[in-house]
């Protein structure tokens, strides 16, 4: 521990030392006696010492090095905290810039994970006054920059619910309010240049840059976000900072959505890029959020065609937040484009069938229920959208792929729809009547297990079928015109229904011994004995919606069997009633 004479004598040799002749000890030195101050609380004597004229070579020299001891404290939010607060001030705007950036941006790299958001705001105004000092290769200063600060702010856990954001627990939200503050002198030099002739290569480096910075904000935290416009949070405040600053710096924002393909510059991962575009269109188009500074030249088939690669890309997560995007995108994209106009080709589109796939995974597989009901909601009025041949294509395509019983029920029920808008005079079409209905019919009247089918699971399509069979066979007049259609569809209908009474018969039979077994494993008592002398028992086989039967308490699993035995009977009264009108209507031809 040196006394006070000793320090008084390094530093009048510091005084008198060339700054090249400095050595790396003394550098060492100026910052022990730096640190030792702050332990000390001596923060009046050390910012005296800063700010003494005759010390300013030194400090110019050697300042560098006491900086993240200052911001440490400053952050630690330790007694003398103006004093802190000054001398960091005094080093920024004395010390060289470069060499402050240096080691600003090491500051940053080694953040304190417990500090994140309390360090980036404490450094954040003098961050910004020595780039301001920079001459040469601010851009890339302040590309490096910012890329820095958003790493490290990633790292924090993005707000989702309202009251989250309030609280701001990690503060994620102030740090976001600050780097817009931080980023405005950038965005007012870009302002005043662009445009101009004289503007520089390091003029437009620095417009990059800016671009670089919104785009990864986008993507996070802006996409992990909840963001709606009836509520100003922070991060909405955010969004529309980030938005104003594209407009701002003169970024085309069709060239951004829609000809990304044609820039030069590579901005980031392809993957992340495709994310935060895929959060622009959601921010301009669902938000509105400076939709003014969109040209409307645009038609809104154009538009939805080039968003649905934006909605399959945020269709694709299992988040909620991207889930909640994608549909909301979807919906209003799908908003303004006529009714029964989507031509057929669109639907070859690799982003249409990617977009339909995955709506139909959300639709069965999502287990957030608001989700699902939006999901349902979207999927109808894309179907409205579509034109009578697109719409046969993509019933059929659902058909063949969706392996679901109720996606493939839904379809069967807009089957119906068309079936009977067809019907009505001027709107006959050879989709939903002639020829092509039969293609269609084939795939809704049949069971692809034959009489292995499990008809529990299939139950929704089956009834379906069945009522829709039913409703073509009392309104046939228009299908008996063509009599190669018609006999077509009786023959399919009579295969459909001798195949399906045979399967009823044989699920009858199993449930109903199912129900036999559990009525006397009930009466008996005697769960263990019978898991031991059944230990391959039925029932284990059984699934309803996803769980196992065997999963289910005994009460639940008599209840299940009953209803099934119920479905069985409601399925055969719909053959009977189908056979009944097959014969009516024989008997009035004859």
């Amino acid at each position: 521990m040196m006394n006070e004479d000793q320090v008084k004598e390094i530093i009048q040799r510091w005084r008198n030392t060339q700054e090249d002749d400095l050595k790396p000890e003394d550098y060492q030195q100026f910052k022990t006696l730096g640190c030792a101050s702050l332990s000390e609380g001596e923060s009046q004597q050390l910012l005296k010492f800063i700010q003494d004229e005759k010390n300013q070579v030194i400090v110019k020299s050697m300042g560098c090095v006491i900086l993240a001891p200052l911001l440490n404290e400053v952050v630690k939010k330790a007694k003398g905290l103006d004093q802190y607060q000054a001398a960091i001030t005094h080093l920024t705007r004395t010390c060289r810039p470069n060499e402050l950036l240096d080691c600003m941006l090491e500051i940053i790299e080694g953040i304190d994970p417990g500090a994140i958001s309390e360090t980036i705001l404490a450094l954040l105004p003098h961050l910004q006054s020595v780039l301001l000092r920079l001459d040469e290769g601010k851009a890339a200063c302040v590309g490096s920059t910012l890329s820095a600060l958003q790493k490290q702010l990633s790292r924090l856990p993005v707000p989702y619910t309202e009251q989250q954001e309030e609280a701001d627990e990690y503060g994620l939200c102030r740090c976001s309010a600050a780097l817009t503050v931080f980023t405005e002198p950038f965005v007012e030099e870009v302002k005043r240049t662009d445009g101009n002739c004289a503007a520089t290569a390091e003029d437009e480096e620095l417009k990059i840059e800016l671009l670089k910075f919104c785009m990864r904000s986008l993507r996070e935290p802006l996409l992990e976000a909840e963001l709606k416009h009836d509520r100003r949070s922070p991060l909405w405040l955010f969004a529309v900072e980030i938005m104003v600053t594209l407009s701002a710096i003169k970024e085309p924002l069709p060239e951004l959505l829609f000809f990304s393909s044609l820039r030069k510059n590579i901005l980031m991962d392809n993957n992340q890029f495709k994310e935060a575009r895929a959060c622009l269109a959601y921010l301009l188009f669902v938000q509105l959020i400076t939709i003014d500074n969109f040209p409307a030249v645009f038609s809104h088939v154009f538009i939805l065609q080039c968003n649905m690669e934006y909605i399959s890309q945020l269709l694709s997560s299992k988040k909620e937040s991207h889930l909640l995007k994608g549909l909301a995108l979807f919906t209003k994209s799908l908003e303004r484009v006529q009714d029964n106009s989507l031509p057929v080709s669109l639907l070859d589109l690799k982003s249409f069938y990617s977009v339909t796939q995955n709506l139909r995974r959300v639709l069965t597989d999502c287990p957030i229920q608001h989700l699902r009901e939006s999901g349902l909601q979207v999927f109808q009025v894309f179907i409205n959208k579509l034109d009578a041949e697109a719409k046969h294509k993509f019933f059929r395509c659902m058909l063949k792929t969706s392996n679901h019983a109720g996606i493939e029920s839904y379809i069967i029920k807009n089957i119906r729809n068309q079936f009977e808008l067809s019907m009505k005079w001027g709107n006959a079409n050879e989709w939903f009547l002639g020829t092509e209905f039969i293609s269609l019919m084939t795939l809704v009247l049949c069971l692809p297990q034959g009489a292995q089918t499990d008809l529990l699971s299939s139950m929704d399509k089956v009834m379906e079928s069945l009522n829709l069979l039913r409703y073509v066979l009392i309104r046939d007049e228009e299908l008996r015109t063509n009599e190669d259609v018609w006999e077509e569809l009786c023959r399919i209908k009579e295969e459909y229904l001798k195949m399906l009474r045979v399967c009823i018969s044989i699920s009858r039979a199993y449930y109903s011994s199912e129900l036999k077994a559990l009525r006397e494993d009930q009466k008996l008592k005697a769960k263990e004995a019978r898991d031991a002398a059944r230990p391959t028992k039925l029932v284990k086989s059984i699934t309803v919606r996803k769980e196992k039967v065997s999963n289910m308490s005994p009460e639940v699993q008599h209840q299940v069997l009953q209803s099934a035995l119920v479905t069985f009977d409601l399925m055969e009264s719909l053959i009977v009633r189908i056979e009944e009108i097959t014969e009516e209507k024989q008997n009035k031809l004859n």
